[in-house]
């Protein structure tokens, strides 16, 4: 039963137990046995089988190969921005240079994508 969570206020294993919760509903969805997952992702069948499990993570690396196969890694670019990336405001302001971040308080400004700005 899936359940909706805050990932910005989530403790990391609520995080690692909703995501092994939702790669296990897509695999469900898939109507694909665990052993057949572990055989395709080349993990073990415990592995698989501690997907969701409070406590019970599993490695950055099995995670990745579960997502490998499930056909699950366009997904990954959506995980983290694109850091050399910048939204269209900055390029347009001619922000100059790449430089240091600074070990001074919080910005006034902090860094956001334009879109999330307008939703706010």
């Amino acid at each position: 039963m899936p359940h909706k969570i805050d990932f910005s206020i989530a403790s990391s294993d609520a995080v690692a137990v909703s995501l092994g919760e939702r790669l296990e509903q897509i695999r469900l969805s898939r109507n694909i046995s665990q052993q057949d997952l572990a055989a395709e992702a080349g993990v073990s069948r415990s592995t698989i089988a501690r997907l969701g499990v409070p406590g019970k993570g599993i490695s950055l690396d099995s995670f990745i190969c579960i997502l490998q196969a499930l056909k699950l890694t366009d997904r990954l670019e959506e995980l983290l921005p694109d850091p050399s990336s910048r939204p269209p405001e900055s390029a347009r302001s001619g922000v100059g240079e790449r430089r240091r971040a600074s070990r001074r308080g919080p910005r006034k400004n902090p860094w956001s994508w334009a879109d999330q700005r307008d939703s706010s």
